[in-house]
């Protein structure tokens, strides 16, 4: 005989499909949510139906007490049962279906009630609380029984209170109430169940169809995936839901926009403040590639809208290639003005050569002497006023461009600055972009019409202070000045009146000078020079370190 085939063994668990096991969990959760539905409904229905009952009676008496009439009445007429009270009362309460509308006077004593044989009497119940001026809601018993009282205040036209008006919803059973509702209740909740099965079974299919009967654990791997692409680019994604808040924000985006992961979920203005790179990625400033500065990095930003109503904005690093592009203009300029300088030394060449074929010796060496003399004053007048080495050669090299493009670059007499600089780094980009622009302003200037005076940019450095540590930065040119109206918005990411290099962008220049100054604590701003054109001027309060101590024979 053959063996016994072993049993199979029955496994139990959730079907692997994501059509099943969709279905199963949403019939589950819409079955449960239907008993807790009906639980929760069930247990505050009492106190609910109380509250409504208090309310309306408060509304009512609330309305009551609004009407003047009714406080003149009270007080010049007595407590009748035919009183002009008792029968606005009694009218208020068969159009309001209340049990009872009782209007009193300071004393308690009332003017109207149901029951004519209660005028006159002092209410049963303490109606000091209206009387002190405050609404009351409660649930009390009276001579009627137990009923739903709303209480407030009677003012007569100058607001004094001469009284209280008091009405009562009758208070039925709330248990029979509550008992009778349950049938109905539990015929709703099953028709809801049958109708979030229908509704499950319909999402279901739908998710059947647009996941293609993937299963759980390939969808897993397929997020995976994208969370590791997403993070591994080396481009910052930023995506942003129909509200402007941030549902997205790779790795890459946290260090160029330097932010952390809570901030997503937060709207991009309390993320990131207000500025050029918040309307950048909300898109109130639109276009391709715009440029914007986050810190001290130059950024390129696109923006796409997405079918839901969001966005999904990428960012790239520009600062590198935005600094490269600027040592690129410098260096184009510092070859134009070597080729001037090769045609200037070649004329000065030949004149030296015609002096001595002359035979003109004291003429060719005074020549020599005054050529070699006014490169060596300017280097030595910015070296005795600027000590940090790095400001002045950078002054010295600008004086040369500029004497090659006929702008005279001038160093003021009240400069003086040691080299103590806490950020020569940044001093410098700041020094150089104002130092271009001005060059850039004035040559512009000198190549206008004809009578215009001559083009000149002065630059002044100096300390302020009672330590001296204060360091202010002035640079003046004889350009056509800023127009009072633009002087805030010189300071933004992209704007520019310049053609774009052929490298990129322009408008960044002067918005790298804020946030460098800034970055210091300290500010910059334009207005009018003497004798017109523009002067910008930026003060580091802590642009100076502490001065060194001097060294002596004990600390030695």
């Amino acid at each position: 005989m053959s063996p016994t085939p072993p049993a199979r063994r029955l496994r139990l668990g959730l079907p692997r499909r994501v059509f099943s096991q969709v279905l199963l969990m949403q019939v589950a959760i819409a079955a449960g949510v239907a008993v807790l539905a009906t639980g929760l409904f069930l247990a505050p229905l009492s106190d609910q139906l109380d509250d409504q009952a208090m309310r309306r009676a408060l509304a009512i008496a609330q309305t009551t007490a609004a009407q003047p009439r009714i406080a003149q009445d009270l007080r010049s007429s007595h407590p009748t049962a035919d009183g002009p009270v008792q029968s606005a009362a009694e009218r208020i309460r068969k159009a309001s279906g209340a049990e009872y509308v009782v209007i009193m006077n300071k004393e308690g004593v009332r003017w109207s009630h149901t029951d004519r044989d209660e005028v006159g009497r002092v209410v049963s119940t303490d109606p000091s609380d209206a009387l002190a001026g405050r609404d009351v809601m409660e649930i009390d018993n009276g001579t009627l029984g137990r009923s739903a009282r709303g209480k407030v205040p009677l003012r007569d036209a100058g607001g004094t209170i001469v009284g209280a008006v008091s009405v009562g919803i009758e208070y039925d059973s709330v248990r029979a109430r509550l008992i009778h509702t349950i049938p109905s209740l539990f015929a709703y909740a099953g028709g809801a169940l049958a109708v979030g099965a229908l509704a499950a079974y319909l999402i279901s299919r739908r998710v059947h169809r647009q996941t293609r009967d993937l299963a759980f654990s390939d969808i897993s791997a397929l997020l995976a995936e994208r969370e590791a692409m997403l993070h591994g680019i080396r481009e910052g994604v930023v995506a942003l839901d129909r509200g402007g808040r941030i549902r997205l924000l790779n790795d890459e985006a946290q260090r160029l926009l330097g932010l952390g992961a809570g901030a997503i979920g937060q709207p991009l203005e309390a993320a990131l403040g207000e500025g050029r790179t918040a309307d950048v990625l909300s898109g109130r400033v639109t276009g391709t590639d715009l440029l914007t500065v986050r810190g001290q990095r130059v950024l390129v930003a696109n923006r796409m809208p997405t079918d839901d109503g969001g966005a999904v904005a990428t960012l790239r690093d520009r600062t590198e290639l935005e600094q490269l592009g600027r040592e690129l203009d410098s260096t184009r300029g510092l070859i134009d003005a070597l080729r001037a300088q090769d045609h200037e030394h070649a004329n000065r060449m030949h004149t030296l050569l015609g002096l001595l074929e002359l035979e003109m010796y004291e003429e060719a060496a005074e020549f020599v002497g005054e050529v070699a003399g006014a490169h060596r004053v300017t280097a030595e007048q910015i070296t005795e006023k600027i000590h940090d080495p790095l400001l002045s050669a950078l002054l010295v090299g600008k004086a040369t461009v500029a004497a090659e493009r006929g702008v005279t670059l001038a160093v003021s007499e009240e400069t003086a600055l040691p080299d103590r600089l806490v950020d020569p780094g940044g001093l410098v980009t700041i020094v150089g972009n104002l130092v271009d622009n001005a060059l850039d302003a004035a040559t512009g200037l000198r190549a206008g019409p004809a009578g215009v005076g001559h083009a000149r940019v002065e630059v002044v450095l100096r300390t302020e202070g009672p330590e001296g540590r204060t360091v202010v930065l002035r640079v003046r040119d004889t350009g056509p000045g800023v127009p009072e109206d633009r002087r805030e918005s010189v300071f933004t990411e992209g704007w520019t009146t310049k053609e774009p290099p052929a490298h990129g962008k322009r408008g960044i220049g002067l918005a790298l000078v804020r946030r460098l100054a800034e970055r210091q604590g300290g500010s910059v701003r334009v207005c009018e020079a003497p004798g017109g054109g523009a002067e910008f001027t930026v003060v580091l309060p802590e642009g100076l370190a502490e001065p060194r101590p001097v060294a002596t024979e004990e600390t030695r």
